[in-house]
């Protein structure tokens, strides 16, 4: 394990909800909401795009699976997906780490726009 390894909280895994060979999903530590999980690749590896593309359908095969658990577990009424990638973007955790946040009828007084509101004053509805 490299010294980045050790001070990465994401490079172990734990309380792990599902997990194939490449990555592993488990709770937000934060959670936005009710059954809001992370899908994290095995690998330390920082940015989204760094990754293999073995890692890249890792990621995505688990989150199928993460939303047919988070469906029969808490039966949201629709999804975010979201990656923040660089300082920039929102990235205070250096390994790539998937957001999969169930979203519920009246969890906010407008959801138009969702992800695109990200930047406050932004939202294109």
């Amino acid at each position: 394990m490299t010294d980045n390894q050790t001070a990465c909280e994401l490079c172990i895994p734990k309380d792990v909800v599902v997990e194939n060979e490449l990555a592993f999903v488990r709770y937000d530590d934060s959670s936005l909401s009710k059954g809001h999980v992370l899908v994290i690749p095995k690998r330390h590896v920082a940015n989204f795009f760094d990754m293999t593309t073995a890692e890249k359908h890792a990621i995505l095969s688990l989150l199928d699976q993460a939303k047919k658990i988070m469906d029969e577990k808490h039966a949201p009424d629709g999804y975010n997906i979201g990656a923040n990638i660089g300082k920039a973007g929102g990235q205070s955790r250096m390994h790539v780490h998937v957001h999969l946040i169930p979203r519920y009828q009246g969890d906010v007084l407008d959801p138009r726009g969702g992800v695109r509101c990200v930047l406050s004053g932004k939202c294109l509805g």
